[in-house]
């Protein structure tokens, strides 16, 4: 919760010197200050504070960090207390500049999460969720695919979750998250889903941000009820299924799209792991951005064979084809959907029925005007009319031209005359300068992480045991703030998802493309992770002996040398000497191993 902005602004304020020096004894060296080290027993001082570069070393037990990992090093504070401690001392509020936004965002989350909780324990309670149960076997679900998906129940009851909340103190969370709301007469709340199945609506990272109802056994009400959005949930950014979803899409680097949460649970329980489905009735460009970042490639609607499934096809083939995504569409039988399909013929019906899909202007141009050339003049109208809503959608460039000049082949006419038939207004005129709007002022833009940190994190969180094998300490040396909040996430008991879930976009695809570079397990992942240790201590002795070679250069061929450049000349011997036991503590992989991939 603390922003990562109010971290560096700790780190920049602290005085280094101060700080250390209530602890260890130092005396002045040139820029630096030396003393003995206070993590491991020494006569000879080899542990250096760097005022300059904010950071401390020691030569011989290798401890290094910032101001922040001295106070958790040595005082045995987490990250955020060390923060906290700091920031109290320099007399940075970070309650008061805390975004409010975030802070109701992480109440939501945790309304969320209980409320997750509280549905899933009602569903596999013996009494309670007994008719749950049995609509839910009634649809093919098996227990083990139920809990995997995190299904739960909320029974009629009027306010069963709104006690509980009550009773936590999350009652105003609950109302924020849209879970629960407030009487119109009288005091208290009431629960927003009552005698529905629960589905929860995840993040990638497996996280509840939502939740949809299917009504059971009651006629009050639609048969579907979604979550509001929030802070926590935007539907033209979420894809359900992603989070189960997610590997088999890298793998197969293609995804399949249904319109229904149980068509998507359907389709996994018989094996077609790469299905995700729409929260909405639209596909937006969050939701391609969500698919691109999982490394889909190509995308597969699997629709109805039905008039609503065509409409559906004619829907979604703007935001499509406006990205210029790579889409083919394979529509079922009539009668059926992706969920009874699925159970009918199983995975091997479903791959094939995938295979023989269509590419999407293909299945458009021949759904909506099958005799093609030979079709009338008031039959080819007729389709252009349709078609207006999915071409006002694609900008001018390559790929508008392109669809049009499909289109002229399709139809037999000039690709001018198809582009002035499906022209249904002139374009809107350019505001002048003076009425133009302001630009909105964005923030800069997060810088990345070191892709050598990135693999050293990710690292951890595949097999957090890792971090015992850091014997460099490189977790103190970490200069990306996002890394070091994920690492902390991950190393206090919160777990991966966590420590994903609550990083920023940049952390997220550098955590992501790191995991991809990695071996998966075992004594590789060792290996890779002793490697990736030393190649960051490597990297910051060659940077202090590039520093130290820049601050002698001048001053080595005089006749008497400066204390400082002495006491420097002195360190370099100690760096060097440092970096040949590093070097030799490198063994090489066992056959067949496969070291991690060198950031480009």
């Amino acid at each position: 919760m603390i922003p990562e902005h109010k971290i560096q602004e700790v780190l920049d304020r602290v005085d280094l010197v101060g700080l250390v020096s209530r602890h260890v004894e130092l005396k002045k060296s040139g820029r630096e200050w030396k003393g003995r080290c206070p993590f491991h027993q020494e006569k000879t001082p080899s542990f250096y504070v760097v005022p300059e570069k904010r950071f401390y070393f020691c030569h011989g037990c290798r401890a290094s960090g910032d101001a922040v990992s001295f106070v958790q090093r040595y005082l045995g504070k987490t990250f955020l207390d060390a923060v906290r401690d700091l920031a109290r001392e320099l007399g940075i509020d970070l309650e008061a500049q805390q975004d409010p936004g975030m802070r109701e965002r992480q109440q939501i989350k945790e309304a969320t999460d209980q409320a997750a909780e509280h549905f899933r324990a009602l569903l596999w309670h013996d009494d309670e969720g007994r008719a749950a149960r049995a609509y839910i076997n009634s649809r093919g679900v098996s227990d083990e695919t139920a809990q995997a998906f995190g299904l739960g129940w909320a029974p009629n009851a009027w306010s069963l979750l709104a006690e509980r909340f009550q009773k936590t103190g999350m009652l105003d969370a609950g109302m924020k998250a849209g879970l629960v709301l407030k009487r119109n007469t009288g005091d208290g709340c009431f629960d927003f889903f009552r005698s529905r199945l629960m589905v929860p609506i995840r993040a990638p990272e497996g996280r509840p941000i939502a939740f949809g109802g299917r009504l059971v056994h009651a006629e009050e009400g639609p048969k579907y009820l979604n979550s509001r959005e929030s802070r926590l949930y935007n539907k033209s950014e979420t894809l359900f299924g992603m989070d189960q979803a997610r590997d088999e899409v890298r793998k197969r680097k293609a995804a399949v799209l249904v319109e229904g949460y149980f068509d998507c649970i359907g389709l996994h329980q018989v094996g077609v792991r790469h299905a995700v489905a729409l929260c909405s009735t639209n596909l937006t460009a969050g939701h391609l951005q969500v698919l691109k970042r999982g490394e889909a490639r190509e995308l597969v609607l699997l629709l109805d064979g039905d008039s609503a499934g065509l409409a559906a096809v004619e829907r979604l083939a703007g935001p499509l084809l406006a990205a210029g995504a790579t889409a083919r569409v394979a529509l079922l039988p009539q009668g059926d959907d992706p969920d009874t399909f699925a159970r009918r013929e199983g995975a091997e019906g479903v791959e094939q029925l995938l295979e023989s899909a269509q590419p999407l202007t293909t299945h458009l141009f021949a759904s909506l005007l099958p005799q093609g050339k030979g079709a009338t003049f008031e039959e080819k109208m007729a389709a252009l009319e349709r078609l207006k809503p999915v071409a006002t959608q694609v900008p001018v460039g390559v790929v508008r031209s392109s669809l049009f000049s499909a289109l002229a082949e399709h139809f037999g006419w000039r690709a001018a005359d198809v582009e002035a038939a499906l022209r249904s207004k002139a374009p809107l005129p350019k505001p002048a300068a003076s009425q133009a709007a302001p630009t909105p002022v964005r923030p800069p833009a997060e810088k990345p992480p070191a892709p050598m940190e990135a693999l050293y994190v990710a690292a951890v969180l595949r097999e957090p045991r890792l971090l015992g094998r850091d014997v460099f300490r490189v977790c103190d040396e970490l200069s990306h703030m996002g890394l070091r909040m994920a690492l902390m996430h991950a190393t206090t008991g919160q777990g991966t998802q966590d420590a994903l879930y609550e990083s920023s976009d940049a952390v997220k695809r550098a955590i992501e493309t790191s995991w991809r570079q990695l071996p998966t397990e075992g004594q590789e992942l060792e290996h890779a992770f002793s490697t990736i240790c030393q190649e960051i201590m490597v990297r910051r002795i060659n940077e202090r002996l590039a520093y130290i070679t820049r601050a002698t250069e001048q001053t080595l061929g005089a006749f008497d040398l400066t204390e400082e450049t002495r006491q420097l000349q002195a360190e370099r011997v100690e760096l060097l000497a440092l970096k040949k036991r590093v070097l030799e503590e490198l063994r090489p992989a066992p056959t067949g191993t496969k070291a991690p991939m060198q950031p480009v």
